[in-house]
């Protein structure tokens, strides 16, 4: 049964929308873009698979990753082999810890590096790892591990996951909050801390006796007080984003709490409200009131945002479409809730305007998208099988 959503969040809502939609922005489906969804090597199946992703390395195989701690590559014959398995060293002691990211160098073909965020089983417990690894024989070597940075995490949930490299070579991490509800730890705005933001290390340019860089171009490491690593800040738990191929962006979802999911557009230094604000609401929290946000830059809105727990209780980010195969999917980003299953689009109409138009109720639960090097898109789900968009035929 769900609840009826307070008058002022409904007019948010009503007037957002008007300004945003177009008039033909509702009869869109995956036969006017010309796709289909289908499941993508129906033979193969996977256990909690939380990513999927390529190595840019020309070969053309597709990474997926369970969140046991287990990564398969799959060649493009659908040949499967396991290419890592760091499960002795991940902890499951919650629903939202295991292995949550992967990310592969920009030069990997050359270098073999490989990058993971996961949950460690080591003491102390409840600790997010960012790690470097090495191949051996063709396969991630555990035995190469290098610590990049970690992240005491307060609880078990809204450890973020999500590791990218950027169009610019660094790496950005992104981190929850610290989890439990309200953000008790005031983290999303407090930039003293790694938790609740999204941060950008450099793993290529190390200075002597560090772990890695950190880019003189930082936003904040001239603040005083400031961890210098924070690119963006003010989220609740960014569990997936992803930059546009083309024009560099940075879209993520950030899950919300009781009321909204949203869709951020992440910029250099950005603050996107939590826990002053909760979708296009203000949040009554513990930070002062409703709306109150105490950040060096001011509150950035999300450009696109639906109710919970009447549309969903759990975004997932996605990707802008940069394929070939279907040319009428070209620039509209997709995102799904997990736990209701439905798929959205979203496409920029003005300089600041979005149209987000819903595009299936697929009851899956999708926990990430993902690209192979072509830029087609997948859709990772607990149900065991990875998606994908296909022309229609």
């Amino acid at each position: 049964m769900t609840r009826a959503l307070p008058a002022r969040a409904m007019l948010t809502l009503v007037l957002a929308f008007a300004a945003t939609r177009l008039p033909h922005a509702h009869a869109q489906t995956y036969a006017t873009l010309g796709c289909a969804r289908e499941v993508w090597r129906p033979t193969l199946s996977f256990s909690r698979p939380v990513f999927v992703g390529h190595a840019g390395d020309g070969s053309g195989r597709v990474f997926v990753a369970e969140q046991v701690g287990r990564i398969w590559a799959i060649d493009a014959a659908g040949t499967r082999t396991l290419f890592a398995d760091i499960t002795a060293r991940t902890s499951r002691d919650d629903n939202e810890e295991g292995l949550l990211g992967l990310a592969f160098h920009p030069k990997f073909a050359a270098n073999g590096r490989v990058f993971l965020h996961y949950s460690s089983s080591r003491t102390p417990p409840r600790t997010g790892v960012i790690a470097e690894y090495r191949l051996a024989d063709g396969v991630l070597d555990p035995t190469t591990e290098r610590v990049v940075l970690s992240q005491r995490q307060p609880w078990g949930n809204h450890n973020g996951g999500m590791i990218a490299f950027g169009p610019d070579g660094m790496l950005y991490i992104g981190f929850g909050d610290g989890g439990l509800a309200n953000d008790p730890l005031k983290s999303g705005q407090d930039l003293g801390s790694w938790l609740g933001k999204i941060l950008r290390v450099d793993v290529d340019v190390v200075p002597d006796g560090a772990a890695y860089g950190v880019p003189k171009d930082n936003p904040f490491v001239a603040l005083d007080g400031a961890r210098p690593e924070i690119w963006a800040y003010g989220l609740r738990n960014p569990w997936r984003f992803s930059f546009d191929r083309k024009t560099g962006e940075l879209w993520a979802g950030d899950v919300g709490q009781n009321a909204w999911e949203e869709i951020d557009l992440v910029v250099k230094g950005g603050n996107y409200g939590w826990n002053g604000f909760e979708g296009p609401e203000p949040f009554k929290g513990f930070m002062g009131g409703r709306g109150a946000t105490k950040g060096p830059a001011p509150h950035s809105p999300p450009v696109a945002w639906y109710p919970n727990p009447a549309h969903g209780r759990s975004v997932t980010g996605g990707y802008v479409y940069r394929g070939k195969a279907i040319p009428a999917l070209d620039g509209i980003y997709l995102y799904a809730d997990f736990v209701s299953g439905r798929i959205w689009t979203c496409s920029k109409v003005a300089p600041g305007r979005y149209d987000a138009v819903e595009l299936e109720r697929s009851k899956l639960s999708i926990a990430s998208f993902g690209e192979d090097e072509a830029g087609e898109l997948y859709l990772a789900t607990f149900e065991g099988q990875v998606h994908t968009l296909v022309p229609r035929r």
